[in-house]
């Protein structure tokens, strides 16, 4: 507001902040069109100058300006569905402290995510992204780095599984962990797709689905190990 003497009454850094919040707006603008190009086109058919342009920005170049490279993009947005993730799994886990019940804990890795996805609500487009992160054998590392460093909560959970089978062969854990990955990635890709294209659905909700992933996945890590 000006005063009679033509200066602002304003604070100083009124326009520092106000710069802050677009700043953060175009950004969230940058990760969700960037989100939704890479999982219909594919991450590699998509440029920056393509992801700038159905942002509506004029500069094509703003993609490298808030975010660096294509990697710390692609970073940066694992980084935001996982940062969305924590609080679920962290208050799961509080109520399952100490329990010995491998299903407890593999609920705690599966629901959080499968909760995410509903409250983000349909269409959503992170899954089919994250299913060709974890394919590529480049991008799959950043989205691992990623996952854990930002979940402190994850790491519990995996702890926990481990310590409801102590017998479990330690060969045998890192195969079962890729399974029960793979598997989680790639049955939300799913979903998310025949929702996008209003397809039949195999689980009529995403809690639904969670209950059924939590109950192959129990199977796939207390399946028996044949002797070597």
């Amino acid at each position: 507001m000006a005063t009679v003497s033509g200066f602002s009454d304003e604070p100083a850094d009124h326009g520092s902040a106000t710069r802050q919040r677009k700043k953060e707006a175009t950004q969230e603008l940058i990760l969700d069109t960037a989100e939704r190009l890479f999982a219909e086109n594919g991450i590699y058919a998509v440029s920056n100058r393509q992801i700038a342009e159905a942002a509506g920005q004029g500069n094509t170049a703003v993609v490298g300006y808030h975010f660096g490279s294509r990697t710390d993009l692609i970073r940066a947005l694992v980084r935001r569905f996982h940062q969305g993730i924590e609080p679920t799994r962290e208050a799961m886990l509080e109520q399952i402290s100490g329990s010995t019940q491998i299903r407890d804990w593999i609920d705690c890795q599966v629901r959080p995510i499968t909760m995410r996805f509903d409250e983000l609500g349909s269409p959503t487009w992170f899954a089919r992204f994250g299913a060709q992160l974890i394919s590529d054998p480049e991008l799959r590392d950043v989205m691992l780095e990623e996952s854990w460093s930002d979940s402190p909560s994850l790491q519990q959970t995996v702890d926990g599984v481990s310590k409801c089978l102590p017998f479990l062969p330690a060969q045998v854990q890192p195969e079962r962990t890729e399974c029960a990955l793979h598997l989680i990635i790639n049955m939300c890709a799913q979903r998310e797709r025949a929702l996008a294209d209003g397809l039949p659905l195999i689980r009529n909700t995403w809690s639904e689905m969670a209950t059924g992933l939590v109950d192959i996945i129990v199977g796939i890590w207390t399946a028996p190990v044949t002797p070597a």
